[in-house]
C-alpha cells in the first residue's frame, strides 16, 4: 500500500513520503499548513488512492476525546426504564459508538480523519494518546475491551490555532504542507479545469501572487480560493488582458471577494489604489 497521488489531486513528492512513512511506521501523520492547502482533502484522497474506506471525526471547539470512543446515554435508559421498556436490561442499547470504534472494528483497514484537533480544548490530544499509541479501550459499561485487528491508517490536521503537546507529537509523524509554487498551482489547476487557457491561468497567477505578497496582508488567499477565483473568471467570461490592465483605478482585481476575505484586507488594498492615483497623476 503506497500513496502516489490520484488523479484529482497533485501531491509533491515531500507529501508521498510523509504519507507512506507514517503508513509503514503505523503512527499518526499529524498534518499542518495554511487553511485552505488541501489538508483535510488529503485524506480522502489517500483513501482513494489506496481504496480504503474513509472515516472522519470533525473537532469542534465542544468535542471531548471520550466521544471519539463511546457515549453512554444514561439519560435515555432512564426514561426508558420509567417507562417499562424491556430494553434497559441490556445496556449495549444505550452505548453509541465513536469514529475510533469504528476504524477499530472496520472489516479493511480504514483511513481515519480527526480533523482539526487543535479546535478542541488542549487536554483533547492528551486524553487520546493511550488509543492512539495502543490502538485500544475499554468500555467500562460493559467491561469489554476494543482492540484493533489492523491499525486504522489515522491522519490528524492542525491549523496551528493552539500548540499540541509533545507527548502527543511524539507519536506522531509530522508534515507541514508548504504552499505550493507556481508550477505547483499550475498543476492543480489543470486537474480542476482541464482545458483552462494557459494565459488566463498565467496572468491569474501573476496576479494571486501580488496579492498574497502584499505587505500587511491579515488572510492570505489559499489554494482553494484561487480555484474559487479561477471559476468565476470563466463564469464571467474575464480574459487575461483584463487582468493584465496596470489601470491605477483597477488595483484592486476583479471579483476580489474570492481571495480578500475580510474588511481589513480590502482596505489595504483600496488605500494602495488611492496612494496610486495619486502618485500617477
Amino acid at each position: 500500500m503506497r500513496f502516489t497521488g490520484t488523479e484529482t489531486y497533485v501531491a509533491t513528492e515531500d507529501l508521498t513520503i510523509a504519507v507512506n512513512a507514517a503508513v509503514t511506521l503505523e503512527r499518526p501523520l499529524l498534518v499542518k499548513g495554511e487553511p485552505g492547502t488541501g489538508k483535510t482533502v488529503l485524506a480522502e484522497e489517500i483513501a482513494r488512492g489506496l481504496g480504503a474506506p474513509l472515516l472522519t471525526w470533525h473537532v469542534k471547539s465542544t468535542t471531548k476525546a471520550q466521544q471519539g470512543l463511546y457515549e453512554y446515554d444514561a439519560v435515555s435508559r432512564l426514561r426508558d426504564s420509567q417507562l417499562g421498556d424491556p430494553r434497559v436490561s441490556d445496556i449495549t442499547h444505550y452505548i453509541r459508538r465513536g469514529k475510533l470504534w469504528d476504524a477499530f472494528t472496520a472489516p479493511e483497514r480504514p483511513v481515519l480523519l480527526i480533523d482539526e484537533i487543535d479546535k478542541a480544548d488542549i487536554e483533547f490530544p492528551n486524553d487520546l494518546l493511550l488509543e492512539l499509541d495502543r490502538m485500544e479501550f475499554h468500555v467500562y459499561e460493559t467491561g469489554e475491551t476494543v482492540r484493533a485487528a489492523r491499525r486504522p491508517i489515522v491522519v490528524i490536521t492542525s491549523n496551528n490555532e493552539k500548540e499540541l503537546p509533545d507527548a502527543f507529537l511524539r507519536r506522531c509523524f509530522f508534515h507541514y504542507i508548504k504552499f505550493p509554487d507556481a508550477e505547483t498551482l499550475k498543476a492543480i489547476v489543470d486537474v480542476h479545469y482541464p482545458g483552462i487557457k494557459h494565459r488566463l491561468v498565467e496572468e491569474a497567477l501573476r496576479v494571486f501572487f501580488e496579492v498574497r505578497e502584499a505587505p500587511g496582508l491579515k488572510k492570505k488567499p489559499s489554494t482553494s480560493e484561487l480555484l474559487d477565483w479561477l471559476k468565476l473568471l470563466m463564469a464571467e467570461d474575464i480574459g487575461p488582458e483584463q487582468l493584465r490592465e496596470r489601470d491605477h483605478r483597477k488595483l484592486i482585481p476583479p471579483l476580489h471577494g474570492a481571495l480578500l476575505k475580510n474588511e481589513q484586507d480590502v482596505g489595504l488594498f483600496e488605500k494602495l489604489a488611492f496612494l496610486s492615483r495619486r502618485e500617477g497623476r
